[in-house]
């Protein structure tokens, strides 16, 4: 019988924060392996403890990552990283080895566009599969058809459910309008939170680089929130937020999954009419935090532990596209509330407190985090209950809680 003992969980060197995050949720140590480089700068990597038979999870993400000294490395080092350590493991004799990329390698580069160029997505695809992966986890992939490229299961998970908490949590859902900086999948989360839609018909002068921007929909007076599934050097995002302006929004907020934040989108980001950028933990973001004021972080680490404990124990995973596993302490929280402690922001403020900050600290980002009244507090959680977002049970959740506080 499948137990937690069975799982094996290892970290290439792109964000050993979120593996340990990962691993705490589980309730399991992080699996001892070293990476290091010799003197031809070849990856050399030794896996620390016995894998035989186990059911083996690396972590590795697309990013850039820094030596000691400071140097920039290319992303292609965690993928060297990430193949060569699957390599190892099944040599080993592991059972199975999954791959979770939670920032896909080369996600943007998934079809022929023009003449000779490469569909670099599925050689990554292959690449992965002759190191000996047996199955992927990854997030909020740029295009869905990546997944065809792989032989071997794919888990493309959403983090679609963790932005309607943060946007119930932390606006007045009554005063939201949904924008999409292009015609993508944002649609779906006006959908769900049952507001308005607008988009963004963009024109290019080349990648990363937009002339021109038309807004289809009403924002005046609005709380507009735009969502996108990636931002790079932020270009398309400073430009939407100047047209919202523009068109009478009354305040502007950018949601996206993975924050790759190339230079210079830290300054653009904080020169622009934004009044936040929240992106997921799906790259590292402890730098670009401090380089950067309105940088908001939503943590998913609780997304993946699930998902590694439910492909373990052969449970569907779908149901984690629309819920959220357990709640769990937030970073955008910065310590003001509790997951058990406090009720979404667009109910508990109706009326009233529908847009004060908190007094005394208008500057912190916490500030944009409104009063909840005493009596507006709710239970402990209940399965059934009306909360911030739909909760799946999860036998992890009393583990996460208990070791993270």
């Amino acid at each position: 019988m499948a137990t937690l003992a069975d799982i094996k969980v290892f970290s290439g060197t792109s964000h050993r924060e979120l593996a340990n995050l990962v691993c705490k949720r589980l309730g399991i140590p992080l699996g001892n392996a070293t990476v290091t480089k010799n003197e031809a700068g070849e990856t050399i990597v030794r896996m620390g403890e016995s894998v035989r038979e186990h059911d083996v999870y690396i972590i590795n993400t697309s990013c850039v990552t820094h030596e000691q000294d400071g140097t920039a490395l290319s992303p292609n080092n965690s993928l060297m990283e990430l193949l060569i350590m699957i390599n190892a493991c099944k040599t080993a004799s592991a059972r199975r080895v999954t791959a979770v990329i939670p920032h896909f390698f080369y996600a943007r580069q998934d079809k022929k566009d023009k003449s000779r160029a490469p569909i670099t997505a599925r050689l990554i695809a292959n690449m992965l599969e002759q190191a000996g992966c047996d199955h992927v986890i990854t997030m909020d992939l740029h295009a869905s058809q990546i997944q065809g490229f792989f032989n071997v299961p794919v888990d493309n998970l959403y983090s679609e459910p963790a932005t309607l908490q943060y946007i119930r949590e932390m606006l007045d859902i009554e005063r939201v309008v949904i924008v999409s900086p292009d015609a993508g999948g944002a649609k779906r989360l006006a959908d769900q939170l049952g507001v308005d839609f607008a988009l963004f018909h963009k024109e290019r002068k080349k990648a990363n680089e937009v002339s021109r921007m038309v807004l289809v929909g009403n924002a005046r007076g609005k709380i507009a929130i735009l969502v996108d599934d990636m931002a790079d050097t932020c270009g398309t995002l400073d430009l939407a937020a100047r047209r919202l302006k523009e068109s009478g929004a009354d305040r502007v907020l950018a949601i996206v999954t993975h924050g790759i934040l190339s230079p210079p989108a830290l300054e653009r980001i904080s020169q622009s009419d934004l009044e936040a950028l929240i992106v997921t933990n799906t790259l590292p973001q402890e730098h670009n935090k401090l380089h950067c004021a309105k940088l908001e972080e939503i943590d998913i680490s609780h997304l993946l532990a699930e998902t590694i404990r439910r492909s373990h124990y052969g449970e569907s995973v779908s149901v984690l596209f629309s819920q959220i596993p357990y709640d769990t302490i937030q970073p955008y929280r910065h310590g003001i509330d509790t997951p058990s402690g406090s009720p979404p922001r667009s109910r508990a403020n109706s009326g009233a407190q529908s847009s004060k900050p908190i007094a005394g600290s208008p500057s912190s980002p916490a500030s944009r985090m409104h009063p909840i009244p005493a009596a507006t507090q709710p239970m402990q959680h209940q399965e059934g209950k009306e909360h911030y977002a739909s909760i799946s049970p999860s036998p992890l959740r009393k583990v996460s809680n208990s070791k993270l506080e």
